[in-house]
């Protein structure tokens, strides 16, 4: 039998907090009081298995009759343990605004255009590799109401399921170089500054597709010293 692997707890700053002034919507919602430890049942442990049972829906450009409007990208990664090893059958989604950086939400009145060709989500599973792989548009940047001029940089939220809904992760991808990523106080809740670049991706000319789309490459670690910065 193998020895178990003990747990590398993250780096301290290496995740956002709870609360955070700088971003208006944590002061509203962040919990006030210690949080309660509530013991998992048996079914929140072990179901349901639904990496299995998700269809493949990782080509947001065809999910319409036409193609979106936008620069056409690829991205791609690894789900990683904090050792480094591949997890496999993981589902992946991810939504984002479209080109012009307006969500298909009726919430969303930005004044920019929506584009009947492209619904901003998908999914797919992770192979036995721990590898995942999207074609989409590159989003763009757009304004929010948190503070005075305040613009979100271009970037793609992810959500992972593990074993069951109770593991659910969620994150955001950003894009190297963007002038806006200093003055987002949600990219830079994260204090440390390994923490806030394990959620930029980098270019990757192997996942680009000749005279198609760039690639972007982007691991996403689930845990440990290494851990993506996650959403609390």
């Amino acid at each position: 039998m193998n020895d178990p692997i003990g747990y590398r707890r993250e780096v301290a700053g290496s995740q956002p907090p709870l609360l955070f002034s700088g971003y208006g919507s944590t002061v509203k919602r962040a919990p006030a009081a210690a949080p309660l430890r509530i013991p998992h049942t048996l079914s929140e442990v072990t179901g349901p298995l639904v990496g299995f049972e998700v269809p493949p829906n990782a080509d947001l450009t065809k999910q319409h009759k036409a193609a979106p409007l936008g620069e056409r990208i690829v991205v791609s990664g690894r789900v990683l343990d904090e050792d480094g090893r591949p997890v496999a059958n993981t589902v992946v989604e991810l939504w984002q605004c479209n080109a012009a950086g307006r969500y298909l939400h009726a919430l969303d009145q930005h004044d920019a255009p929506l584009d009947p060709n492209f619904s901003g989500a998908g999914q797919c599973v992770t192979d036995e590799k721990g590898e995942y792989r999207f074609v989409t548009v590159k989003p763009g940047a757009y304004p929010w109401r948190n503070h005075y001029n305040g613009w979100r940089p271009a970037h793609i939220h992810f959500s992972l399921f593990g074993p069951s809904f109770v593991t659910r992760l969620v994150t955001q991808m950003y894009w190297p170089g963007d002038p806006l990523l200093d003055l987002d106080p949600i990219f830079n809740s994260v204090p440390d500054p390994a923490g806030r670049q394990s959620m930029v991706c980098a270019f990757d000319l192997e996942t680009t597709v000749p005279e198609h789309a760039l690639g972007w490459r982007w691991d996403i670690v689930l845990r440990g010293r290494n851990a993506t910065a996650m959403e609390s």
